[in-house]
């Protein structure tokens, strides 16, 4: 397993335990002893944290976007597992390094890992969700070059899908402001529902 796909896993199984626990436990420790039992040595742990401080920083305004991009389904009944996926995915899509993590390869991950992890059908909403934010960014973006091309949205140009503790992160950007006329994702039915209990990864 690719060691930025593993640490990816680790952070999901890090944030569907703090979410299953109402995001009442210190995000810090669950993660830091998750890397020590599941990703001992790896490579990039600053990776992971990175995902983990981006996330939670911006949790109020991934949520948002999540709901406006699926408005049929409230996060409330979107599966644990599935609406982690989905903020990790929009973490990295929207506030992420583009030169680092390319768009179209925060998608591809954020599907892979659902059909790993997710219901039969996660695999789908995700992409869905995620191809439904991407086109309107790119919509947007066009929009906006027409009528100012020096304020353009700074999101790489790329086709649509078929913390360490110790570290001091540069400061994360501000959220885009992204208007949904898009046809909303469907949900999928996944096996995880959000009683289930925290489990480990693959």
């Amino acid at each position: 397993m690719a060691t930025r796909h593993l640490v990816r896993t680790v952070v999901l199984q890090s944030l569907y335990e703090w979410d299953f626990y109402a995001q009442k436990r210190d995000l810090v420790a669950i993660l830091e002893r998750n890397l020590n039992e599941f990703a001992p040595g790896i490579d990039e742990p600053d990776f992971a944290w990175r995902i983990m401080k981006g996330v939670r920083e911006h949790l109020s305004e991934i949520d948002g976007i999540l709901t406006k991009a699926a408005p049929e389904w409230p996060l409330t009944k979107v599966a644990l597992i599935d609406r982690n996926i989905l903020r990790i995915g929009l973490y990295e899509l929207l506030y992420a390094d583009h030169h680092e993590v390319p768009p179209k390869v925060a998608i591809n991950e954020a599907i892979e890992i659902a059909k790993s992890y997710g219901g039969p059908n996660a695999g789908r909403f995700v992409n869905g969700v995620l191809g439904t934010v991407y086109r309107t960014i790119k919509d947007q973006e066009r929009e906006t070059k027409t009528v100012a091309p020096t304020s353009a949205v700074p999101v790489a140009p790329v086709a649509p899908l078929s913390h360490a503790p110790s570290a001091s992160p540069a400061p994360l950007p501000s959220k885009p402001k992204l208007t949904f006329d898009a046809k909303p994702a469907s949900e999928p039915k996944s096996e995880v529902s959000s009683e289930s209990t925290p489990s480990e990864p693959k």
